[in-house]
């Protein structure tokens, strides 16, 4: 007979339109069956209620505790990181109310394939990822008509891209492979793919602002062999950006056998379109031929990814390795390619427009110059380049750099041990107030501290 009442109810609950739960359930069988429940049954019954209650029973075999409480904490630790540059400010919520209420989840999409050229397989996002790339290839200077481009895993996917299409780009005009040329402080994935290509790559020193040397470039070029310049459009550390027009001089000059020039803009060639700074990504001034640019950065997205942006003519230059049952050369070096991630892109462009990121430009940039300013005021000496969102200081104590997730370097040059702060859409004037509050309270570091050098770890097969 209870039995016969329990599927009664859970009958009697979904059909008045609630999402159906056991606590739902619960609810409902208090409500209207309280009669039936007393002395054990009732003890029984609490104990289920509670457990549901506080996430401790499992559905469908996923522990659900264990996640809320991962959640949790990520959440918390989210409102206080600042050391990396990344957008804490996703706002997808309404993204994935459309995605779940469309039923795409049940569907397996797959960018595979050319996104210009026409897929025999339908699952794709193609037409919403060549609208990223429409939207964004006048900011950079390439025009509708020349630009290729695509939705990429990372920043590090596009530069991967950059540097295999200038690679066969320069082999296919001298039948020689290039050498790479790149500042010694630019990003660390560009060393990683002159390796994987097996390319030789020649690291040009910096000044103290983290640019590259041109006196140094020049040095180092060999003008008898194909010249793959990687320009760091904003380093990681202290977000300097290479001088283009001098590196163009001395390119001009000595004038290489054939030259490809990359520009690594992850975090700065999000914002700086934005900008009055703009020519700055501008190819008609730049004359670069490839730009990688990370999406996860300043735009802000929940997983890493990104687009990278070049000419028709180069992307023609890689080896096509023609796929039949694909109607078409596949020109990308991973085939299967996220097919979500050019949905949130186009959701993040029509959401946010132009106007609301020349809004976020703006505000990190003045954000970045009124902490660069507090830091000097209490008498922690801060840095910070032109154009750049990236304050980088003496470093403090352990205890706040593990608060602020603070990432760690050495320079000699500028005192010995430091640390920066990206800062990026989620870090307000009140939190950066906080900073320095917490900061002025321990006081300032001592030099002799500053100048002891971080022990290095390195593999025994390091070399």
């Amino acid at each position: 007979m209870k039995g016969l009442f329990i599927f009664g109810e859970i009958k009697d609950v979904r059909q008045s339109g609630k999402k159906f739960s056991v606590r739902n359930f619960c609810f409902s069988l208090l409500q209207k069956r309280a009669k039936y429940f007393s002395g054990r049954n009732l003890v029984c019954f609490c104990m289920l209620f509670i457990f549901t209650s506080s996430g401790l029973l499992m559905s469908e075999g996923i522990p659900l505790k264990r996640l809320n409480d991962f959640a949790k904490k990520i959440e918390q630790v989210r409102s206080e990181e600042m050391g990396y540059p990344v957008n804490q400010n996703t706002h997808l919520k309404e993204f994935y109310e459309w995605y779940y209420k469309s039923k795409l989840y049940n569907v397996s999409l797959n960018n595979v394939g050319d996104p210009q050229q026409p897929s025999i397989y339908p699952m794709n996002t193609h037409e919403f990822e060549n609208e990223v790339i429409k939207f964004f290839a006048p900011l950079y200077g390439f025009s509708e008509e020349e630009a290729w481009g695509i939705v990429t895993h990372s920043g590090t996917d596009g530069n991967m891209h950059g540097m295999y299409f200038g690679a066969k780009n320069l082999l296919g005009k001298t039948k020689q492979l290039p050498i790479v040329y790149v500042s010694e402080e630019a990003h660390y994935s560009i060393k990683r793919i002159a390796d994987l290509q097996n390319l030789e790559i020649r690291l040009i020193k910096t000044d103290e602002t983290g640019k590259m040397i041109i006196s140094e470039f020049e040095k180092a070029l060999d003008p008898s062999k194909p010249a793959l310049v990687v320009i760091a459009m904003g380093t990681t550390f202290k977000g300097a950006i290479d001088d283009m027009e001098a590196i163009d001089e001395v390119l001009n000059r000595k004038k290489p056998v054939a030259v490809f020039r990359h520009v690594d803009a992850a975090l700065f060639g999000g914002y700086l379109p934005f900008t009055e700074h703009k020519k700055l990504v501008d190819r008609r001034v730049g004359h670069f031929d490839s730009i990688a640019v990370s999406g996860h950065k300043f735009f802000g997205f929940d997983e890493p990814m990104g687009i990278f942006i070049t000419t028709k003519e180069v992307k023609d230059q890689t080896n096509p390795f023609k796929v039949s049952y694909l109607n078409e050369a596949v020109p990308t070096i991973t085939c299967s390619r996220n097919a979500i991630s050019a949905l949130k892109f186009w959701w993040k462009v029509k959401k946010t427009g132009y106007e609301g990121f020349e809004q976020q430009a703006k505000a990190i940039l003045e954000n970045a110059r009124y902490l660069e300013e507090q830091l000097n005021k209490i008498g922690y000496k801060a840095w910070r380049n032109p154009y750049s969102n990236t304050v980088y200081f003496h470093r403090p104590s352990d205890k706040i750099m593990k608060k602020y997730a603070l990432a760690p370097e050495f320079d000699e040059r500028l005192g010995g041990k430091m640390a920066h702060i990206v800062v990026m859409q989620h870090n307000t004037r009140k939190f950066l107030d906080e900073f320095i509050k917490d900061l002025k309270a321990e006081g300032t570091p001592e030099p002799s501290h500053l100048m002891e050098k971080d022990v290095e770890t390195k593999p025994k097969h390091w070399h």
